[in-house]
């Protein structure tokens, strides 16, 4: 018989799940930065050593990035991060430009005081950079600032939609200027254009705020079309 109480079972069901969450997390986030870069074997060994974790995790961590596309599981050939092609680009921004639009409408129509405060301390931030910016750091402003509008649109449903479109597309970008440098030149442009997004949600001005997300999003995949 088992002498464990039902809340000793309950408690390393959670950790379990947690330790799980975090090993997802962590692939997740060296898959998107490219760290893991597409066509990279994952094997199970190697990343329970790597993460310092067991096997049960790191499996359900794999299938949880295959649910999202980061991962693609071969029976007979194994477990790989998925590539990218030109197909990916389209449908991916396809998808984001016309939510992630209505979502920074969204943010401009209900955005709270504390959250102007946060849009301001944000335009800051963007013009802070220096010319011409450095990439990490300007990408890691750039997820902030979506994350931001995600959740100054106040729909968690959207949220999750948009944070799992805009990981796609943040992969795309690592992966894209790593290979090609030259897409750095147009970043000083991305710098501008988010200022002026974000100014637009701070008036409260959505239809200015929706026309800028819109152009933003779009014009990046133009960007990465003309050098692929």
């Amino acid at each position: 018989m088992d002498a464990r109480m039902p809340n000793e079972d309950a408690a390393n069901v959670e950790a379990s799940s947690t330790l799980a969450e975090r090993t997802y997390l962590q692939l997740r986030e060296d898959i998107i930065t490219a760290k893991l870069a597409p066509g990279t074997p994952l094997r199970e060994t190697e990343l329970m050593r790597r993460l310092d974790v067991g096997r049960t995790p790191v499996r359900e961590a794999l299938l949880k990035l295959q649910c999202d596309g980061f991962v693609d599981v071969n029976g007979r050939r194994g477990t790989f991060v998925t590539n990218i092609d030109i197909s990916d680009l389209s449908a991916i921004y396809e998808a984001r430009a016309r939510i992630e639009s209505w979502a920074t409408r969204l943010a401009a129509e209900r955005l709270r005081e504390p959250e102007r405060r946060e849009a301001q301390d944000l335009i800051k931030e963007l013009a802070a950079f220096a010319a011409p910016p450095e990439r990490e750091p300007l990408l890691a402003l750039d997820r902030r600032i979506h994350r931001f509008i995600y959740r100054a649109a106040k729909n968690p449903y959207l949220y999750g939609t948009l944070d799992h479109y805009h990981n796609l597309s943040l992969r795309i970008l690592h992966v894209a200027t790593r290979r090609f440098p030259e897409l750095m030149l147009g970043l000083d442009a991305v710098l501008h254009e988010q200022t002026l997004m974000l100014e637009a949600v701070c008036r409260g001005d959505g239809e200015t705020a929706e026309r800028i997300a819109l152009h933003h999003v779009l014009s990046f995949e133009q960007d990465v079309r003309r050098v692929i």
